[in-house]
């Protein structure tokens, strides 16, 4: 959507947004999402006035059941869309078979480099790129992430330290794109090769896990945290097929299907950090830019982390991902007037 389009009051864009979404219902039958977080999602696009980026990228995480609007986070997923969206919308010129769409994540200050495939001056959708966990093949979009750490804290180690006791679990609170309390799945009495379903049943898991988010919360800088989506959740487990580790990604109330974008980026990164409950697990170290392919309910997702070790620490220069995309629709959304009644 074009943030032009919308109300600049963010209470005002709240209740436009949770009206086309349809929150407030489990189906979002009053409105165009999908019943579950990960189809609840907006981007609003607009031409940046940053000297680097030429798209300004302000994302919103509406809740299903409850008619509450995130702006905190940002949604890698929901990124690689943007830079052919841009095009599309006239917002970015197309430079030949393949453009560069330069994306600032306003929520985060996130900057991201999108290579879009544009033979003929036309965002090309089809080609083989496979990833886990989404059918078919699309074009292949490269992502280069960049200014990753302390994404809405004030550090990759928000809390000053890579490890911690919090409620009796040992935790790392870490920012890397995404804020997030990571633990190992066994000591939350699981074995983190469940499927996305058997853990959404877990209860008791997910009890534990929000019992130590909202202190995390606290620790991180973040407040109170009981009613955002962040920081999320990550439960690590030794891999078993073949990739650098397996991992369970929580949104934080359920389990994701496969893997944020965003959360990819802190979960490699704890693998890689010394001193973090992800030390250990990989079966060797990495040199940088370590390639690591993180093992999720319905597949693998690799992700590329260019990282140094300053005098003991540990830094993220960039995050890499390939991902695909493909136009589904265009046109208009209708909001009731007594909601919003635009001028």
């Amino acid at each position: 959507m074009r943030r032009s389009d919308l109300p600049e009051d963010l209470e005002a864009l709240s209740k436009v947004l949770v009206s086309i979404i349809g929150a407030g219902h489990p189906y979002n039958i009053d409105g165009i999402g999908g019943g579950t977080a990960v189809a609840t999602k907006v981007a609003m696009l607009s031409k940046s006035d940053d000297d680097w980026a030429d798209v300004d990228y302000f994302f919103a995480q509406v809740s299903v059941e409850e008619k509450l609007v995130d702006y905190k986070p940002s949604c890698g997923n929901i990124l690689v869309g943007v830079g052919p969206a841009a095009i599309e919308m006239g917002l970015v010129e197309p430079v030949g078979n393949v453009t560069e769409v330069r994306v600032r994540a306003v929520n985060t200050g996130t900057l991201v480099s999108e290579i879009v495939e544009t033979p003929g001056g036309k965002v090309r959708y089809d080609g083989e790129a496979a990833i886990d966990g989404v059918p078919g093949t699309a074009a292949p979009i490269q992502l280069q992430f960049m200014e990753v750490e302390g994404s809405i804290t004030s550090g990759i180690f928000p809390t000053g330290k890579s490890k911690e006791d919090i409620d009796g679990f040992e935790v790392s609170c870490m920012d890397v794109a995404m804020p997030m309390v990571i633990g190992r799945a066994a000591d939350f009495g699981v074995t983190g090769y469940e499927s996305a379903a058997d853990l959404d049943a877990n209860k008791a898991l997910f009890e534990k896990m929000e019992a130590v988010r909202l202190i995390a919360g606290e620790r991180m800088g973040l407040g109170d945290v009981t009613k955002s989506v962040t920081p999320k959740f990550g439960l690590l487990a030794s891999a078993r097929d073949g990739g650098s580790a397996c991992i369970r990604y929580f949104m934080p109330w359920n389990c994701h299907p496969t893997l944020a974008v965003t959360g990819s980026q802190c979960l490699a990164s704890c693998l890689l950090a010394p001193g973090t409950v992800g030390e250990g697990f990989l079966a060797k170290p990495h040199a940088s830019p370590a390639r690591l392919q993180l093992e999720h309910p319905m597949g693998k997702m690799e992700v590329v982390i260019d990282y140094e070790l300053p005098n003991g620490g540990f830094h993220v220069k960039s995050a890499g991902l390939l991902r695909t995309a493909r136009k589904l629709a265009a046109g208009e959304v209708f909001v009731p007037g007594e909601i919003w009644h635009r001028n």
